[in-house]
């Protein structure tokens, strides 16, 4: 049976924004999976924002509008979930309103509940690896394309408030590893906490504002 969110969840009204905007707001929220291997969750720490068809560091650059993207082009607050190299997933944020396909990719997080669950599914201890990237903090939560098209405003993967962070405390850079993109690849629309040990490890020419 599941498990009522102890927290309230974020309401859809947060998702209905520009990516960036949410990007930039998801930083200290907590993003909770309850599966039934039990709950997970942790602190969202590095953010990356995609903004439909004017970027083309996006999968809907250009309107492109395919079974893998069609959740994006629904009202905010829903599950995109793709693969990448066969093997990791990758968990997005829809935000913006119907027929404006702009997500938010959660790059890393900071372990808060369930550590236990996580370094089992991840087979390592070390807390900093446990989530430092998109596809580690998904295998630590347990998400997968099963979670895809989820409401976020539901009770089984959701979001919820934890703590705030000055702007002081928010850095950006251009995007990992977009390179093919060539109008946006620059874009400065990473969002991550300043050093905090569980941001993702990238290569030098992202660490700075």
């Amino acid at each position: 049976m599941e498990q009522k969110p102890e927290r309230a969840v974020l309401p859809r009204e947060f998702y209905i924004r520009d990516a960036n905007t949410v990007a930039r707001a998801l930083l200290g929220k907590l993003l909770v999976h309850q599966s039934p291997e039990g709950l997970a969750a942790g602190m969202i720490v590095e953010t990356e924002a995609y903004v439909g068809p004017e970027d083309d560091g996006a999968h809907s650059y250009g309107g492109r509008r395919t079974a893998r993207t069609e959740i994006q082009f629904g009202p905010g607050g829903y599950a995109y979930v793709f693969g990448i190299y066969g093997m990791h997933y990758c968990f997005n944020a829809v935000c913006a309103g119907e027929g404006k396909p702009e997500v938010v990719l959660v790059r890393a997080l900071e372990p808060v509940e369930g550590i236990e669950l996580m370094a089992k599914r991840r087979g390592t201890q070390s807390l900093n690896a446990l989530c430092s990237g998109p596809g580690k903090l998904c295998a630590a939560l347990g998400i997968t394309k099963e979670q895809y098209g989820l409401d976020l405003c539901g009770d089984r993967l959701y979001l919820t408030d934890f703590r705030a962070f000055s702007e002081e405390q928010i850095r950006t850079s251009a995007r990992i590893n977009i390179d093919y993109a060539e109008k946006c690849r620059d874009y400065p629309w990473r969002y991550f906490l300043a050093d905090n040990p569980h941001v993702s490890k990238v290569p030098k020419r992202y660490r700075t504002e």
